[in-house]
């Protein structure tokens, strides 16, 4: 398939806004850790605090070498980081308003909602990485291939915790850590076979 160049001005604005979106991740996952009551997702979320930091250096490091201010606003940025202050918002209103329960299942929907953006947003910085030519692909290339993976278990991971936690909260059986931390899901197919799985892991 023939490369071409794409929309710099929407690249651009992606690429502010992945940023937006990590640094936002930063205080997403510092709450959610304090609405962790169960120790293994406490454990989780903290190793994809510290991938997040990891994540932003990494976009840090294609600001510079694209030669991009990380600190200019656009439009969408202001909407990525209101959407993320929200979400920060939600959680301690569940901290106050209900028990710790409850606030920990707030904080598993609250990531899941912070890491469908993020998740969005590396799938298409892969895809630009593939479609466009030049330095600027290369570079994309490397912050891609150096975060994707995380992406795939932040997301994946999390929707399990999120969905057992519940289904534990309903008074049913769950399946705690989540078969998408059991069988170490990747990809979205993965995460689907996990789900499929868990009356199999129940009968054990």
């Amino acid at each position: 398939m023939k490369r071409k160049a794409g929309n710099a001005q929407q690249i651009k604005e992606l690429l502010y806004q992945a940023l937006e979106t990590e640094i936002g991740g930063l205080a997403i996952y510092e709450t959610a850790v304090s609405c962790a009551i169960n120790e293994d997702l406490k454990k989780e979320w903290l190793g994809y605090l510290e991938e997040t930091r990891t994540h932003r250096r990494v976009l840090l490091t294609v600001f510079e070498q694209l030669k991009l201010d990380p600190q200019e606003k656009s439009p969408g940025r202001e909407v990525v980081r209101h959407l993320g202050e929200s979400l920060v918002k939600a959680m301690k209103m569940a901290i106050t308003a209900g028990g710790p329960e409850a606030a920990q299942l707030v904080a598993t929907e609250c990531v899941v909602l912070a890491e469908t953006k993020d998740h969005s947003n590396w799938a298409l910085i892969g895809m630009i990485a593939e479609q466009h030519s030049g330095a600027e692909a290369k570079i994309l290339k490397q912050a891609y291939d150096a975060v994707a993976t995380d992406e795939d278990h932040h997301l994946y991971h999390t929707q399990g915790w999120s969905r057992e936690l519940w289904i534990e909260s309903l008074g049913f059986p769950a399946v705690l850590p989540p078969p998408e931390e059991v069988k170490k899901v990747e990809t979205a197919i993965g995460a689907s076979r996990a789900e499929q799985s868990r009356d199999s892991m129940l009968a054990h």
